[in-house]
């Protein structure tokens, strides 16, 4: 059985997804944000993050894009990506490495903007420097999406979820709603849809309507 690490809020959600969506059994377990990190979670979280998936062999990974990607592959009949070979999966495994490498690393500096910086008086300037590559980030995402329900393939896939979980964390959020109408109108769809609005009541990304 899969055992998933998490909290309310971070990137386990698009995890909870890809399991829930799977249709495989697994056992969640929350990590506490606050309190001091267990050695038992460290050796398996070495920057004391989450999520982390231990997969049925006792192997744990960690990095949700990862770990989305890996169960994609281990569980192709759920359709988590386009599959293997096809134009989507070329789309699907571009905009997931370029979520993971350029609009979550921003997050993580707006976010914790003490760990980028040995100057307490430039917190502020880390954290504008992150939201103007999120926007960046955002706006490519916004054209790529020109003319297309979905990021990578025909239909829904983890690349979607992952693209409106990070979203959600943009602290200017009704801002960006209006900047990026096609970034909008694929999270208005997933805002209605069933485990996204169960997972949402758990994780509290978006203010239901």
């Amino acid at each position: 059985m899969y055992k998933l690490y998490t909290r309310p809020g971070s990137g386990g959600f698009v995890v909870e997804a890809a399991l829930a969506m799977a249709g495989v059994p697994f056992e969640q377990i929350d990590v506490p944000k606050k309190n001091p990190a267990h050695p038992a979670f460290l050796a398996i979280s070495p920057l004391n993050q989450v999520p982390v998936l231990t997969l049925p062999d006792g192997h744990s990974l960690t990095e949700s894009a990862a770990i989305c990607i890996l169960l994609a592959e281990r569980h192709p009949e759920a359709h988590l990506a386009p599959e293997a070979g096809s134009p989507g999966r070329a789309d699907f495994l571009r905009w997931m490495t370029f979520m993971s490498s350029v609009l979550y690393p921003a997050v993580l500096r707006l976010y914790y903007a003490h760990r980028y910086t040995a100057d307490g008086a430039a917190l502020q300037p880390v954290k504008q420097a992150a939201v103007a590559e999120m926007d960046r980030g955002f706006a490519i995402l916004d054209r790529a999406l020109a003319g297309r329900d979905w990021l990578a393939g025909d239909t829904l896939s983890l690349a979607d979820i992952y693209l409106v979980m990070l979203v959600a964390w943009h602290p200017g959020v009704e801002r960006a709603r209006s900047a990026w109408p096609n970034i909008e109108r694929l999270w208005a769809k997933l805002r209605q849809h069933d485990l996204m609005r169960k997972l949402n009541a758990s994780h509290e990304m978006w203010p239901e309507a």
